[in-house]
């Protein structure tokens, strides 16, 4: 490689810097101002009333169960429920996703890649911006609510044989893992692109054996679960990559690559790693997203438009395609790389529903899913460079087991005031809490609180319209996927 080659330079870069950290669910006249249509893949409640009634029956049924906060680090259950399905899961091919931060727009970006390329997919994400629904997706789109429901009554009975047998019954999440294997199986899927819940080894998805396992960026974030530091939780998370796999890392700490890495030689798995393997060579800011030159494991990519904003997207995206080239044999049994129109169609219709998402104009109302520090950190980055903002107004509603002091000392720089509120969680920290740790952050002046969302969306978007209609002011909506799922609703999204 010559020494002009711009590579060279991205190499160098990726050295000196910190990891960019991805990012990942009324009455009043201005909550009526829309943004434009619903998106089609976040679907809304059934028409149909009585599909609408079995759909309310099935949530009502798995809100009996365990949480997604309340885990007991085994995969016994869920390898157990796989048994009597009959192993649905080693019926197809798999991409395994694990990470901090950008799991579910690295998914969706890997999934539009093989779409492209004429593969039926099923992707498995987690959680759910507004509908359950979208948390298992076929050839693209959440499956229909009745098939949802018929997945799920066809594998009752033995989901009850299983908890019949065990302990504890199976978790709200390990059903629907259930469910989404046995739904890829019957489709039947060619290639399935799975995201963790939490960690990676007692993860309840790690009953698949990933031909391509993909770590994004390792950050702090479920101490009380993973570990307090970036290593120990990378050891936790390294329990995807399986004898064999090719392993796709993203920027990773130091200490959590180097147990990664270590994983990898212990399963005999080949490693790509972000800055050396692969990388952006170059991006741009575009008209509703960015240009980039992409460098991927069987060569360069250029003008791969991506309609998504922030650097951390941009770095989600070439893993994704890392990925790709991957399960394809790019740079192993395969020469040269893949077929770059198809590749720039793929990423030209890629979507990620609440990630730095514009559901309204006048003034402008974006919503993200930040909701951990490092997450908040990627966002504010991004969203100076993509809006020119002169005034933005923050709307947080964070849940209580996050470290909500780091996420608005991250956000502090940006925003010129914040609405505290709260949204419908269980999980939900209440809204004079979080107010008090936000006037520690921003000053007494800087901090408005209003418990009700709807009413904390409208404080918010006052205090935007105050500069005038020409002036630049903005909202940000973020602090949980649950506030920006209930935001999106009320602002007419789905």
């Amino acid at each position: 490689m010559s020494e002009s080659d711009p590579f060279d330079e991205i190499i160098a870069a990726e050295q000196d810097r910190d990891p960019d950290l991805a990012v990942i669910e009324a009455g009043s006249r201005t909550l009526r101002t829309q943004g434009g249509p619903p998106e089609a893949d976040v679907p809304a409640r059934p028409e149909d009333p009585a599909t609408d009634a079995a759909l309310r029956e099935v949530e009502a049924e798995l809100a009996t169960r365990w949480g997604e906060t309340k885990l007991e680090p085994s995969v016994d259950r869920i390898a157990a429920l796989m048994d009597v399905l009959g192993e649905p899961q080693r019926s197809y091919p798999s991409i395994h996703i694990t990470g901090t931060n950008g799991k579910t727009s690295t998914a969706r970006m890997i999934e539009a890649l093989l779409g492209a390329f004429d593969l039926r997919t099923g992707r498995y994400t987690s959680p759910h911006v507004q509908s359950i629904t979208e948390r298992i997706s076929l050839d693209g789109a959440p499956i229909a609510a009745e098939r949802f429901v018929e997945t799920y009554e066809d594998i009752k009975p033995y989901i009850g044989m299983v908890d019949s047998q065990q302990e504890y019954r199976l978790s709200f999440f390990e059903v629907l893992t259930g469910m989404a294997y046995a739904a890829f199986a019957d489709a039947p899927v060619d290639v399935a692109v799975v995201e963790v819940g939490m960690g990676g080894s007692w993860d309840a998805t790690n009953v698949i054996d990933g031909d391509v396992a993909v770590v994004t960026p390792i950050d702090l974030d479920h101490t009380d679960r993973l570990g307090g530091t970036p290593g120990e939780i990378a050891t936790e998370k390294s329990g995807i990559i399986k004898q064999g796999a090719t392993v796709i890392l993203a920027q990773q700490p130091v200490d959590a690559a180097q147990v990664l890495l270590k994983k990898a030689v212990e399963v005999d798995a080949t490693v790509a790693r972000e800055g050396l393997e692969f990388g952006v060579v170059a991006r741009q800011v575009a008209v509703g997203g960015q240009l980039l030159t992409l460098r991927g494991l069987g060569g360069e990519y250029d003008e791969v438009y991506l309609p998504l904003h922030g650097p951390y997207q941009a770095h989600n995206a070439a893993v994704a395609l890392a990925a790709v080239e991957a399960f394809f044999g790019v740079g192993a049994q395969r020469p040269g790389p893949l077929d770059i129109d198809t590749v720039r169609k793929a990423f030209a219709a890629v979507s990620s529903p609440g990630r730095l998402e514009v559901v309204r104009t006048s003034p402008t109302v974006v919503l993200d899913a930040a909701h951990n520090p490092a997450g908040a950190r990627a966002t504010a980055e991004a969203v100076g460079e993509a809006f020119g903002f002169s005034r933005l107004i923050g709307v947080v509603g964070a849940s209580g087991d996050k470290n909500v002091r780091g996420l608005l000392e991250a956000f502090e720089p940006i925003f010129a005031e914040v609405v505290v509120t709260q949204n419908s969680s269980h999980r939900a920290m209440d809204a004079d809490e979080l107010a008090a740790i936000a006037v520690e952050v921003f000053g007494d002046e800087r901090v408005q609180v209003e418990p009700r969302l709807p009413d904390a969306l409208e404080a918010a978007i006052t205090l935007a319209e105050e500069e005038g209609e020409f002036a630049g002011g903005g909202v940000l909506v973020t602090g949980s996927v649950i506030t920006v799922g209930e935001a999106r609703l009320l602002l007419g999204r789905g």
